[in-house]
C-alpha cells in the first residue's frame, strides 16, 4: 500500500509540473485557456478600439476628395533680357548676335478639383496665368491637356476644362455652415512630391482685408498648405469640398499654420458665371469708402459707430447721378446693412448690373436713401508679369 501511494504522488507531482511548464511556455496549447484569452481580448477590441477608431481615423473622407484633386502643370515662354552690349558694334563684331534677347519657356506647378463630369475643373487664377499650355495628371495616373474657360483675378478663381470620360466629382459642402474648430483636409500636390493629405481645424471664418484679393471672405485653418497646394481642396471631414486653398501666411516659404481657402460657396458662384458666360460680372456704383472709426464718429457728431464713410464719389458715376457724395456714411446696401469697408465691397459687386438698387446713407444726422442705377464693374487692369 505504502509502495502504491509512493508512485501516486510520484505521478502527480510530475503531471502538475508539466502542467505548469506548459503553461507558462506554451499557454496556447492548452485551448481552454486560450479561448478564454481572445474572448476577453475580443470583447475589450470591441468596447474600446472600434470608436476609438472611427474617431480618430479620416480615411473614408480623404478615400471620397482625394480622386477629385488633380495636378496642374502649366508653361508660358518668357523673354529673357537683351544683353545691355548689344548695342555696341565692336562687341557685336565679335560676338554676333547669340547674346539677343531670347526666349525660354518657364513652367510652375499647382493643384485644382473636378467639379463636373463634363471635366470642369476649380482652381486659383495665378495657377494658370498667363500660361501657354495647360496638362492636368488625375489621381488615376490619367492625363489630358487642358483649356482655360474662363478667370476671374478678384477672387483669384479660374475655371478649366478637360475632355475626359468617367470622372471623379467633388461633393459641395455648405461652407456657410462651417464652425471654428470644424475638422478640415487640404489636398493637393505640395513642391511636386506628389498628392498629399494634411489634417487640421477651421481657425477662423471670414476672413479680409488681407491684401490678396479684392474680394475676400477666407477660411482660415492650420492644415499645412505649402506651395503647389494652391487650387487644391478644402474638405470637411466627410470628404465635402469646403473651399478652394489658395494662399498661407508664411515668412520661410514654407507652411506656419496660417492658411487660407476660398469659401465653396464663393467659388460655386464665380464657376457658374464663368461657365455661363466666361467671366464674372458684378455691380458698380462708383464710390469709394473707408471703415469708420469712434474719431471718425465723433467729427460727424453721429451717435455710433457704423456703416462705411464715402471719400469719393467718381464723376458721372451711378452714384453721383443719384446724388451721393463724399463725406455720406453708407449705412446699407440694398436693405443690408454696411458694416465696413469689406461689407460694401461685397453687397455692391452682389448688385446685378441694370437693375435700381436702394443705398441708404446718414448726412448730417438724416437717414436719407437714394435710388441708384447699377452699373457693371471695370474689369481689373491686367498686370503683365
Amino acid at each position: 500500500m505504502r509502495r502504491l501511494w509512493l508512485i501516486f504522488a510520484q505521478t502527480t507531482t510530475v503531471c502538475l509540473g508539466i502542467l505548469f511548464v506548459v503553461s507558462t511556455l506554451r499557454p496556447d496549447l492548452l485551448s481552454w485557456r486560450a479561448r478564454t484569452n481572445v474572448e476577453v481580448v475580443t470583447t475589450r477590441e470591441a468596447a474600446v478600439e472600434t470608436p476609438l477608431r472611427r474617431m480618430t481615423s479620416f480615411s473614408d473622407a480623404a478615400t471620397k476628395a482625394m480622386p477629385t484633386v488633380v495636378n496642374i502643370y502649366t508653361s508660358k515662354e518668357i523673354n529673357l533680357p537683351r544683353h545691355p552690349f548689344m548695342d555696341d558694334p565692336v562687341f557685336r563684331h565679335f560676338f554676333g548676335d547669340q547674346f539677343n534677347a531670347q526666349k525660354r519657356r518657364s513652367s510652375s506647378l499647382g493643384s485644382g478639383v473636378l467639379v463636373s463630369d463634363r471635366g470642369y475643373i476649380l482652381t486659383n487664377h495665378h495657377v494658370v496665368e498667363a500660361a501657354d499650355e495647360i496638362e492636368v495628371a488625375l489621381a488615376d495616373t490619367r492625363r489630358a491637356k487642358a483649356s482655360l474657360i474662363g478667370t476671374d483675378p478678384e477672387t483669384d478663381l479660374a475655371v478649366l476644362r478637360i475632355d475626359l470620360k468617367k470622372l471623379p466629382v467633388a461633393t459641395f459642402a455648405q461652407s456657410d455652415q462651417a464652425r471654428i474648430g470644424d475638422v478640415v483636409l487640404a489636398i493637393g500636390n505640395p513642391f511636386g512630391v506628389g498628392q498629399t493629405v494634411t489634417l487640421g481645424i477651421i481657425s477662423a471664418l471670414s476672413r479680409s482685408q488681407l491684401g490678396i484679393n479684392t474680394f475676400e471672405n477666407f477660411i482660415q485653418t492650420d492644415a499645412a498648405i505649402n506651395p503647389g497646394n494652391s487650387g487644391g481642396a478644402l474638405v470637411d471631414s466627410a470628404g465635402n469640398l469646403l473651399g478652394i486653398n489658395t494662399a498661407i501666411y508664411s515668412r520661410s516659404g514654407g507652411s506656419q499654420g496660417i492658411g487660407f481657402a476660398i469659401p465653396s460657396s464663393l467659388a460655386k458662384q464665380v464657376m457658374e458665371q464663368i461657365i455661363a458666360t466666361g467671366a464674372v460680372t458684378r455691380g458698380w456704383v462708383g464710390i469709394g469708402v473707408q471703415d469708420m472709426t469712434p474719431e471718425l464718429a465723433k467729427a460727424l457728431n453721429l451717435p455710433k459707430v457704423n456703416g462705411a464713410l464715402i471719400t469719393d464719389v467718381v464723376p458721372r458715376s451711378p452714384a453721383q447721378q443719384a446724388g451721393l457724395r463724399a463725406g455720406d456714411v453708407l449705412v446699407a446696401v440694398n436693405n443690408k446693412p454696411v458694416t465696413d469697408y469689406a461689407s460694401t465691397l461685397n453687397l455692391i459687386a452682389a448688385l446685378k448690373p441694370g437693375t435700381v438698387a436702394p443705398l441708404k446713407v446718414v448726412r448730417a444726422n438724416e437717414e436719407i436713401e437714394f435710388k441708384v442705377n447699377v452699373g457693371t464693374r471695370p474689369k481689373p487692369a491686367r498686370s503683365d508679369k
